[in-house]
């Protein structure tokens, strides 16, 4: 049987961080497996249609990668997410697979990064490893929460990096909770004024070059008129070498 592999990604707009990430990952795993054709699919609408708009790339939605697939003759298909978590965007994705399912003997799922104590583990190891702290740094962690009951991932993931012994780092969330209020006041507990800056998200892109490192309404402005000397480390989960390891790890476990 033809085998594909559909690699899907909420996505992003910037192609600085794209090509650091998404398209890296896609590499790897086409050189992992090649036995199987790789794909590519986001599932941000917006996204997809600002690229169409601004860089005339075109992007394709998961139904529209697996039509794509199906008439290439694929018949036996691996569906990977990028997604950190188990959230809205990975419902979405299985929502649209459950609609085409008939186009294929067979599809199989990977799971997201986050989905095992296990991958909170690797995750954290992999994201230290690469990452150097200052003395007196604490690295605080922005992922992009949700109004979804996975937003638990997050709090989740900061007590992991507290029981691995990582107790400098803390987690927030743009868009959830714990929000940079709950952070600012453990910082405020830790009694540090050094803090570096790091996106929890596969692509250093919008939430990651304006909420975060933004000169205006940003977390590091946020910080900074608090008295704390902030540094900003703009690198998406993506450019981790253990991260997309994890991925690749996801889709044998798929295989299987």
């Amino acid at each position: 049987m033809k085998k594909g592999i559909l690699v899907v990604s909420f996505g992003t707009s910037h192609l600085d961080t794209l090509e650091k990430t998404i398209s890296v990952i896609e590499k790897e795993i086409a050189d992992r497996f090649p036995e199987a054709s790789v794909y590519r699919a986001f599932t941000s609408g917006m996204i997809i249609r600002k690229l169409k708009r601004t860089e005339q790339i075109h992007i394709d939605t998961v139904t529209e990668a697996l039509q794509r697939m199906s008439r290439d003759g694929i018949e036996e298909v691996i569906v990977q997410p990028t997604h950190i978590i188990n959230g809205i965007e990975n419902d979405r994705m299985m929502e649209d697979l459950m609609e085409n399912l008939s186009l294929f003997r067979r599809i199989r799922v990977g799971k997201p990064l986050l989905s095992s104590v296990e991958d909170y583990k690797k995750s954290i190891h992999a994201v230290m490893a690469e990452t150097r702290l200052q003395d007196g740094e604490m690295l605080v962690l922005m992922g992009h929460g949700t109004d979804h009951h996975a937003n638990s991932a997050y709090p989740t993931l900061e007590y992991t990096f507290h029981a691995l012994g990582y107790n400098q780092v803390l987690v927030g969330t743009v868009e959830s909770f714990p929000e940079l209020k709950n952070v600012m006041a453990k910082l405020k507990i830790a009694e540090k004024k050094k803090v570096a800056l790091m996106p929890f998200m596969l692509v250093a892109g919008d939430h990651a070059k304006n909420d975060m490192a933004g000169d205006e309404d940003s977390w590091k402005s946020e910080l900074e008129e608090e008295g704390y000397e902030v540094r900003v480390i703009m690198k998406g989960l993506g450019e981790f070498e253990g991260i997309r390891k994890i991925f690749l790890e996801h889709i044998e476990e798929a295989a299987k």
